[in-house]
């Protein structure tokens, strides 16, 4: 069986942009990658068939939701998420953090967007030394997620790489809370670690369907003396394969670019870095520059979901609901190999949504899927070149 590896194929002479090769038990992933969301389990509107037939490479489901539906056990008894999901390939899990936050405060997202107003029912009640206690959002009851139970669960869930629990901090808190959470998620991440390397219902380090990795996160918000010492911590105090850029990014993409690059280009060589939560294609192809390795991001399937494909030029995407496509007879993007637009015509995805029908959910869905992996595909193939910028500006042009 494959182990696991992480090696750096070609850095850039140009700035901290670099490809790379992670190997796991459940294959290998060519970085700069980008991860697709199965947030519950599911792929929204496709099958892993059809994302691996679109070039997916690797793909995550997210530890909250899946411990309250179906539970971990129910998951664990299958031999993990890969035979679940019927995805041989690498997976990632995320702690529940951020859904502590989510619940909590609203999501990065929304923050980024200007959108931090959005009401939405919050069923987080306390958040502690210990853990986060919640109501679930399915029945009511109450829940408490712990950092050694994080790591069970995950363990019960068996993706190859797994992160350690914390608290992602909304962008409106002050410094002194963003210092207090971030030194906590330390302590928790110090936790996390120790449940990982203990023998409790698996060997150390293994999960249901085989070994597993662990990735650190570096928290400390907008402030960079608070982002410089937990980075400290994650290179020097902690023992993780690889390490994950979390917290507020800030409320605006100048300051999520300014976050990342100041702090992705520290963490060194060492390690697999992958940014939590960002995934448009224009941060993408800033945000290698600073030495990303992999990203995760719900967009591309939910924007299918609200009938808009991805597309290059600077518009970046076509709304196919509107009225303008009704008669048109081209694909989504012309030159596009993905099977939606080898076989259908705008017109006819347009006729979908009119009339209510899922098919049209789902080929778009394919085709911002086949999208993204083509966009890192090139964005690797560019690196390697050291034709980055040039590429990004054909891209955009």
């Amino acid at each position: 069986m494959t182990k696991f590896s992480w090696k750096i194929k070609y850095q850039s002479k140009k700035n901290n942009a670099r490809t790379g090769t992670l190997n796991t038990p459940h294959g290998k992933i060519h970085t700069p990658a980008f991860i697709f969301c199965a947030t519950k389990g599911a792929l929204k509107s496709s099958t892993t068939i059809t994302a691996k037939e679109n070039n997916t490479q690797i793909i995550l489901s997210n530890t909250y939701h899946l411990m309250l539906q179906p539970g971990s056990e129910l998951i664990a008894s299958h031999g993990g998420l890969h035979r679940f999901l019927n995805w041989n390939g690498p997976m990632l899990t995320d702690s529940g953090g951020f859904q502590i936050f989510s619940l909590g405060h609203g999501s990065v997202a929304d923050e980024i967007k200007g959108s931090s107003n959005i009401k939405r029912s919050k069923t987080l009640l306390s958040i502690s030394e210990e853990g986060s206690l919640f109501k679930s959002y399915i029945d009511g009851s109450f829940k408490f997620l712990s950092p050694e139970k994080s790591i069970e669960i995950q363990r019960n869930l068996g993706a190859d790489l797994i992160l350690v629990f914390d608290e992602c901090t909304p962008f409106h808190v002050d410094k002194s809370y963003t210092e207090s959470s971030m030194r906590r998620s330390h302590r928790w991440a110090t936790r996390s670690l120790n449940r990982f390397n203990s023998d409790i219902k698996f060997k150390p380090n293994f999960g249901s369907a085989g070994e597993q990795k662990l990735y650190s996160i570096v928290q400390g918000g907008i402030y960079e003396d608070l982002r410089e010492e937990s980075i400290d911590f994650n290179l020097n105090q902690i023992d993780t394969f690889g390490i994950a850029i979390g917290g507020s990014l800030g409320s605006s993409k100048e300051e999520m670019h300014k976050v990342v690059n100041f702090t992705a280009p520290r963490l060194g060589k060492n390690h697999p870095i992958h940014l939590l939560g960002i995934g448009d294609p224009r941060d993408i192809w800033q945000l290698v520059k600073s030495g990303i390795d992999t990203f995760d991001c719900v967009s591309p399937t939910r924007l299918a979901r609200h009938g808009s494909a991805l597309i290059k030029g600077k518009v970046g995407k076509k709304n196919i609901k509107n009225n303008e496509f009704s008669n048109d007879l081209s694909p989504i993007e012309n030159n596009c190999g993905c099977s939606t637009c080898k076989n259908y015509s705008l017109a006819y995805i347009h006729h979908l949504f009119k009339a209510g029908e899922l098919l049209g959910l789902q080929l778009i869905t394919a085709h911002n899927i086949y999208f993204m992996n083509e966009l890192m595909e090139l964005i690797r193939n560019s690196i390697n070149n050291d034709s980055l910028d040039e590429s990004e500006e054909e891209w955009f042009s």
